[in-house]
C-alpha cells in the first residue's frame, strides 16, 4: 500500500475517460500509471528502491538490467545501492555501432534481474528476456513497480518460465486511491468497469 500511496501523491496515477490514453499493446484505457514521474520525487522514489531492493535481496543474481527506457532509472538506481553491474535492454537495436540489443556489459552465463516499471500485457519485459536469453544470459526473474495483472502477463510469464514480482498491482492503486479520496464515485465507477474488461473498454464507450 505505500507504494500504491506513493505514486499517488505524486500524481503518477492519472484518469482521463473523455481523452484515454491508448496503451502500446493497443488496449485503450481511461486510467494510466507514468512512473517516469519517480525521479522528481527523491522522497517517493527512495521509496520504491528500498522496496525492490527488499524484493532483489531474496533471489540469486549477478546483473541488474532495466528494460529501457521506462525500467533503466529504476534498475540503475537499484544497482546502484546493491553494488551490482547495471546493464539496459533495448526494444530495438540501434542502427549503427554495434546494434545491440543488450547494453553496458557481458552477460554470457550470468544471472540477471530484470527491472520494468509498469507492466500491461508483458510484452515488452518478455521481448528484453528474450533478448537476453540469446545473449546467453540466465534470467528467471523479473521485478516491476506496477502491474495491470492482465490474463495475457500472467499467461506470458508462465510460458517463458520466468517469475515476476511487482511492489503494487492495479487493484492495490485503485484501493488506495479510494482510502485517500483520489477518485470520485464515478471515476471509481469507470475504472472498475475497465478492470473488469480492459479490452472491451474502448467499445462500449465510443472509443473504438
Amino acid at each position: 500500500m505505500q507504494v500504491a500511496s506513493a505514486l499517488l501523491e505524486i500524481e503518477a496515477v492519472g484518469f482521463s475517460a473523455q481523452a484515454p490514453v491508448t496503451f502500446k499493446s493497443g488496449i485503450v484505457s481511461p486510467v494510466y500509471v507514468d512512473s517516469r514521474r519517480l525521479p522528481y520525487h527523491p522522497v517517493q522514489w527512495h521509496l520504491v528502491i528500498e522496496a525492490l531492493r527488499a524484493l532483489a535481496e531474496t533471489l540469486a543474481f549477478d546483473v541488474i538490467a532495466g528494460v529501457a527506457v521506462g525500467g533503466v532509472p529504476h534498475s540503475s538506481a537499484l544497482a546502484y545501492v546493491m553494488q551490482k553491474p547495471s546493464i539496459f535492454v533495448r526494444q530495438d537495436a540501434k542502427e549503427h555501432g554495434k546494434k545491440k540489443l543488450v547494453e553496458g556489459g557481458e552477460v554470457v552465463g550470468r544471472r540477471v534481474l530484470l527491472v520494468e516499471d509498469v507492466v500491461t500485457t508483458g510484452d515488452s519485459s518478455l521481448q528484453a528476456v528474450a533478448s537476453l536469453r540469446e545473449a546467453d544470459a540466465v534470467i528467471e526473474d523479473v521485478l516491476a513497480i506496477v502491474s495491470y495483472n492482465f490474463v495475457e502477463e500472467r499467461e506470458g510469464f508462465a510460458a517463458a518460465g520466468v517469475t515476476l514480482q511487482t511492489l503494487t498491482d492495479f487493484a492495490g492503486i485503485t484501493q488506495a486511491a479510494l482510502e485517500m479520496g483520489r477518485f470520485s464515485q464515478v471515476e471509481l465507477e469507470i475504472i472498475n468497469d475497465w478492470c473488469n474488461d480492459p479490452h472491451g473498454w474502448a467499445a462500449r464507450h465510443g472509443f473504438a
